[in-house]
């Protein structure tokens, strides 16, 4: 999103005077920042740059007061949480510099920090007055950081330096970096202590000259964004400025906006996510889809309130959609109203995939196609039920994996399939989703890994009509597909086919063997049990093991379209070029439309 030039001013502040802001909580962080996760050497090195006067970037800062949107607040970490003060301005970039010369200019104790190791440590930070005055010294090397008791101990544990008190800290020549910005009362005690020699008067102005008032003269360059900048832009400036290269999620900036509202996102989304994931099919969901689905049951209302209303001659009506700033959008009113509602889409979502004998996270062809799934069911309700619609359902599904539409930059598509389902369902055109899709028989031998939905889809589709286990001869259902870890496998061993089959047209054809048209559904037993065989081995093996007769077995093979004549002669390119024809009468079936039927090499 473009943001305006008239939305922000750029000008530079005393860094003092944005620390004391910070200290009266008049600037504080808006709720979505994350923690403070400075370690001691950046923090030393930070001092250092200050004290150098050299630059350590800008920060950017959000009046408050939108009348739109508000993003709870909280104090920088060192400040406690009470009492509330309401905020005049935000920090969206340079949280983690701000926050550490606050620790360690400002607030009274220590620095909590972490050491290289990621452990947890309180630290004061001294200048080495005379160190700093050495032009031959490294800054970094001047600064000295020490434990919260303000002693250093040797390996043993035991005591060998001490600077606990200010007369130690006189002695040592330690200026605390605490005192920057109040010298004045630390000096009066130096003098006293050297007994105002002029020495060491002389230089400790040296070093007030050349490094306190550094501090004191700092400026920050700051980038302060107007009251009036949109929601969606404080979202994308955030990720592009922030130094800390983290992403912000629109999850995270409206568990920022609804907290201001005393709602937590994330306590919701917690119930919510413990909710599906008791169906596997839903335990990888990521909340933002989770707000997609939300958005597009809250736009597509706007939309025809809007129809009702006006019409859509004038072609004003609301989009329907469920784009990143579509989805910032949302108030706590819009998210309370479908929520339930999408919730049970998503668990109506899971029981209708379980029927296409889609049982896992791991099998879902496109975790993205099941958001407009279950707002669809959203919508419906119990007109979901109805098998007429189910079947009408089942082919803009398929169309939409087999035609492999739901990779990439989607949001397009998930706002044109809600409002085209539920048009089709109640007898309107067909889907663009279903109109868009198209499959070519040559995408069969590409299809090697679960990378692809198709190739995952093909699984789903032999367990779904009915495939079953060349063992057991038990159809494949969610009980089973557990029991006996139902997986993908080959027919045709790779051993085998590389110890038989023509070294030449294995070259030539090299993903035969391990494209789809060469695996099935089966249990881990039954994969065990074909090894490296041949087929006309595994499957008499299969007759005498299993007492079965050669008819059942044949027609458990038909059932994963496999052409039993071809498998038990071992003629892998028989059964490969037929099996390429049935897996495509396949797909047509559950696509409702014609495949693109291309000459499959023969041998």
């Amino acid at each position: 999103m473009a943001i305006g030039i008239t939305t922000f001013q750029s000008t530079k502040v005393f860094l003092k005077d944005i620390l004391e802001k910070i200290n009266e909580r008049k600037i504080q962080l808006p709720d979505f920042q994350r923690g403070w996760v400075w370690d001691d050497y950046r923090i030393l090195s930070l001092l250092s740059s200050v004290s150098l006067s050299f630059p350590i970037g800008t920060v950017m800062i959000l009046q408050t007061g939108n009348s739109e949107y508000r993003f709870k607040p909280r104090p920088i970490e060192g400040l406690p949480l009470e009492p509330a003060v309401e905020p005049e301005q935000l920090i969206l970039d340079g949280q983690q510099r701000l926050t550490a010369l606050f620790q360690a200019l400002i607030k009274p104790g220590p620095v909590i920090t972490e050491d290289a190791r990621k452990k947890p440590i309180h630290r004061y930070y001294y200048f080495d007055i005379e160190r700093c005055l050495d032009p031959n010294e490294d800054r970094e090397d001047c600064i000295r950081s020490i434990s919260e008791d303000k002693r250093v101990r040797d390996f043993r544990r035991k005591v060998v330096e001490d600077y606990s008190t200010p007369e130690k800290e006189y002695e040592a020549g330690l200026f605390p970096v605490k005192q920057v910005y109040d010298s004045f009362s630390w000096r009066m005690g130096y003098d006293e202590y050297w007994d105002y020699d002029k020495s060491k008067i002389k230089l400790f102005n040296q070093f007030y000259t050349e490094v306190i008032q550094r501090f004191e003269h700092y400026q920050l360059p700051v980038i302060e964004m107007e009251k009036e900048t949109p929601k969606e832009a404080v979202c994308l400036v955030f990720e592009k400025v922030n130094t800390g290269g983290v992403s912000l999620t629109v999850f995270e900036l409206l568990t920022a906006t609804f907290a201001a509202d005393n709602f937590s996102l994330r306590n919701d989304w917690k119930n919510i996510a413990e909710q599906f994931a008791k169906e596997d099919v839903l335990s990888k969901i990521p909340n933002d889809h989770f707000l997609q689905a939300v958005t597009l049951l809250t736009t597509m209302k706007r939309n025809r309130e809007y129809i009702e209303r006006r019409g859509d001659s004038d072609g004003r009506a609301p989009a329907i959609s469920c784009k990143r700033k579509d989805i910032l959008k949302l108030n706590l009113e819009d998210y309370l109203e479908h929520r339930d509602a999408v919730v049970d889409g998503f668990m109506k979502a899971a029981k209708y995939l379980r029927m296409q004998k889609i049982f896992t996270a791991h099998d879902l062809p496109y975790q993205t196609q099941i958001v407009p799934l279950a707002a669809t069911f959203a919508v419906l309700g119990d007109e979901a039920d109805n098998d007429t619609v189910r079947q009408l359902l089942s082919r803009w599904y398929w169309c939409g994996v087999f035609g492999e539409l739901y990779g990439g930059a989607i949001e397009s598509r998930l706002a044109k399939d809600l409002p085209e389902l539920i048009a089709w369902i109640r007898g309107g055109d067909e889907p663009t989703t279903v109109k868009d899709a198209s499959f070519s028989g040559a995408r069969l031998e590409e299809l090697t890994t679960r990378g692809s939905a198709a190739y995952k889809g093909i699984f789903a589709l032999l367990m779904r009509d009915g495939c079953e286990d060349f063992q057991t001869g038990q159809p494949i259902d969610i009980t089973n597909y557990y029991d006996e870890n139902i997986d993908i496998h080959h027919i045709f061993p790779q051993k085998w086919c590389s110890e038989h089959l023509d070294r030449a047209e294995l070259a030539r054809r090299k993903r035969a063997v391990d494209c789809i048209i060469n695996k099935t559904p089966l249990s881990s037993r039954t994969n065990h049990m074909i090894g490296g065989h041949a087929p006309s081995v595994y499957l008499r093996r299969i007759e005498k093991n299993e007492q079965i007769p050669a008819e059942r077995l044949d027609q458990i093979l038909r059932s994963h379209v496999i052409d039993p004549e071809a498998l038990r002669n071992d003629d892998f390119w028989a059964f490969y070029n037929r099996r390429y024809e049935e897996i495509l009468d396949r797909i047509e079936a559950a696509m409702g439309k014609p495949v693109i039927r291309e000459e499959v090499e023969t041998v």
